[in-house]
């Protein structure tokens, strides 16, 4: 008997990068499409697709290495359930955006292969995504590597410390809701479209905090998330009390950069639940924030000397000092996912806020199925 592969996703504005894939799948076995409908985008992306469902089916149905086209019956990010228990088939491939530990997970309870393809395409040909094609835009993603919460005042009034940021070029297309800045990186864009403007960056960064937080708002975005999108290489915002930062310190050197590249790795996770609440249950105290700090001192003073012994070792005391603050951002699953990259880890944290999003791991050695990154240099 052949062998049933399974894929899911949009596929809106169908590209070169879709095709290869697709193209690749079918090679392992007779390939079935579950379609996100019109529905399920909306509800995940807050906008409708460029091509409705039923021409998008028809598109993929008329390419001759796809087996069958079904329209998810579903909803959210498995909106496929059904259909996958209806065709059972024994292999199910994502590509390397399309990843997660949900669907890993899910493959595992039911007995079906789960295979990430890597993101290849065809010769001649410039990598496609369908973001890429909505509209070319280079305004960057953003990583707290440690110190996050500090930038909130009621916490660094408690104890001075940084914040450490990366900006990150947008290579992949980070989840929404995931803590890489996306709700920030959005009102950037309504502000500046495509790219960031060519003036000075803290200015910009500025700019961009007073927008998201117009006169009046309740919960202040902080200004870690402007920050980390507009100034590029590494950064350490230092806070004490307030919502912007009483001192800052860029860093560019190219070694460090490219180290940094190496040995950070992100596992995805998929989005935030709706409902997540990270300020419940909330437990401050000067001893914890003080914790915080000194483990995001403890990890600039490993990076600026490429110890990435330490440098794993204070990464995980910084996550370790937040979820102690704020025990919501720790999730049962997500131990799970740790122990599996027990031994190859130095050190882990959550992006953003948690609740969701993706894994960060410190590695001396690739880690399969993981993305990586691009930091943002300066005069890009």
């Amino acid at each position: 008997m052949k062998c049933t592969v399974f894929v899911s996703g949009c596929f809106d504005l169908l590209h070169s990068g879709h095709v290869a894939f697709l193209q690749e799948a079918a090679q392992y076995g007779q390939l079935y499409v579950a379609l996100g409908s019109d529905q399920t985008i909306f509800d995940l992306k807050k906008r409708w697709p460029i091509n409705d469902q039923n021409e998008r089916k028809y598109l993929l149905e008329a390419l001759g290495c796809i087996y069958a086209v079904r329209i998810s019956s579903g909803s959210g990010m498995l909106d496929f359930l059904s259909e996958l228990d209806d065709i059972r088939p024994d292999i199910f491939i994502v590509n390397e955006d399309g990843n997660s530990t949900q669907k890993a997970e899910l493959c595992r309870t039911r007995g079906i292969e789960y295979l990430v393809l890597k993101r290849t395409p065809n010769t001649n040909l410039q990598p496609r995504s369908t973001t890429a094609l909505r509209t070319e835009c280079t305004i960057p993603y953003r990583i707290d590597l440690a110190g996050g919460w500090l930038d909130q005042p009621f916490v660094s009034q408690l104890h001075s410390g940084p914040v450490l940021t990366i900006s990150i070029e947008p290579t992949h297309t980070f989840n929404l809701r995931s803590g890489m800045s996306t709700s920030t990186r959005r009102c950037a864009i309504e502000l500046w479209t495509n790219q960031l403007p060519s003036a000075n960056p803290e200015h910009l960064a500025k700019i961009l905090f007073s927008y998201e937080n117009p006169p009046g708002t309740t919960e202040v975005a902080g200004s870690q998330d402007a920050l980390g999108i507009v100034m590029p290489g590494l950064n350490y915002l230092g806070y004490a009390g307030k919502y912007w930062p009483k001192n800052i310190v860029s860093y560019h050197d190219e070694a460090t950069l490219q180290w940094l590249e190496r040995h950070l790795w992100l596992v995805p996770l998929g989005p935030r639940e709706d409902g997540y609440s990270v300020l419940a249950d909330t437990n401050t105290s000067t001893e914890g924030v003080k914790k915080l700090a000194e483990a995001a001192e403890n990890c600039w003073a490993a990076i600026l000397r490429h110890d990435i012994i330490a440098f794993g070792a204070a990464f995980r005391a910084s996550f370790e000092a937040q979820i102690a603050m704020f025990p919501n951002m720790f999730f049962a699953a997500l131990q799970t996912t740790i122990n599996q990259y027990e031994g190859i880890s130095l050190g882990h944290k959550l992006s953003g806020a948690g609740g969701g999003g993706y894994l960060i791991l410190v590695s001396e050695t690739p880690i399969a199925e993981a993305l990586q990154i691009r930091i943002r240099r300066r005069g890009v």
